[in-house]
C-alpha cells in the first residue's frame, strides 16, 4: 500500500482513488483499475524473465472480470519464454474460474498462508488446473505444524518489514524448512524481517535458502 501511495502521489493516472489517508497513514479505497496497456508489454521483452503478476494488488479479486483475467492469462501462454508467477488470498475464486482458464506450464500459481487459520487456501490450490503450484508464507504470523505440502512445488516463508511489522519465531520458520526438507518440496527463506529488514537479514541457520522448484519436478507436473 506505501508503494501505491507513492505512485499516487506521483501523479501516475492508474493508482489515482487507489488510497487516501486514515490517520497518519494512507490505506487502500476499495477501487481497482484494470490497465489493459499493460498486457502488450510482455511481448517487447525479448530475453526471458520472471514476472510477478500484479505485485502490488489481487487477480482474482472480485472486482476484477473473469474476460480481463482471461486475457492475462492468453498474453501469459503467448510468451512462453517467460514464468510468470501469480500470488492470490482469494484461493475460492481461483478455483471457481480456474476451469475456465487455460493454464500453460510458464504459468506459476501461488496463494498466501500466514497462519494455520488460511491453510485451507492450499487445498483450493491443489484442486486448480496450475502445473506449477506454490504458497507464500509471506508475511509468517503464527505456526503452520499442520502444513501439508503435497502436490505443491515451492514454498517461500518471510517475516513482516516495515513500520509496526509484527514478529516472527524461528521456530516457525524451521518448521516449515523441515517440513518441506521431508517432502523434497523446494523452500525459500526471503527475510527475517522487522521494521528495518536490512538489519535481520535472510541467514537461516548458519545460511540462505533460495531452492526452486527443479525442471524435472516442474516438467513432471505437465
Amino acid at each position: 500500500m506505501r508503494m501505491a501511495a507513492r505512485l499516487e502521489l506521483m501523479g501516475q493516472d492508474k493508482y489515482a482513488g487507489t488510497t487516501r489517508l486514515s490517520g497518519k497513514r494512507r490505506v487502500w479505497t476499495g477501487k481497482v483499475v484494470l490497465d489493459r496497456k499493460a498486457l502488450s508489454a510482455p511481448h517487447g521483452w525479448r530475453k526471458g524473465r520472471r514476472v510477478f503478476v500484479n505485485s502490488m494488488s489481487d487477480l482474482f479479486h472480485d472486482a476484477v472480470p473473469l474476460d480481463f483475467i482471461q486475457d492475462v492469462f492468453a498474453v501469459m501462454r503467448e510468451t512462453p519464454r517467460h514464468i510468470y508467477q501469480i500470488l492470490t488470498k482469494r484461493a475460492d475464486r481461483l478455483l471457481e474460474l480456474s476451469p475456465s482458464l487455460e493454464w500453460s506450464k510458464n504459468i506459476w500459481m501461488g496463494v498466501s498462508v500466514e497462519n494455520e487459520d488460511v491453510l485451507w487456501r492450499v487445498d483450493r490450490l491443489r484442486e486448480t488446473g496450475a502445473q506449477t503450484k506454490f504458497l507464500s508464507c509471506e508475511p509468517l504470523l503464527g505456526p503452520l505444524s499442520a502444513l501439508n505440502p503435497d502436490g505443491i512445488d515451492w514454498v517461500i516463508a518471510g517475516g513482516e518489514s516495515g513500520p509496526g511489522a509484527r514478529p516472527m519465531d524461528a521456530i516457525w520458520v524451521r518448521e516449515i524448512r523441515d517440513i518441506c526438507l521431508d517432502k523434497e518440496v523446494a523452500f525459500h527463506f526471503k527475510q527475517w524481517g522487522g521494521p528495518v529488514k536490512s538489519k535481520t537479514g535472510r541467514v537461516l541457520d548458519g545460511r540462505t535458502w533460495d531452492d526452486m522448484p527443479s525442471p524435472a519436478r516442474v516438467e513432471a507436473n505437465l
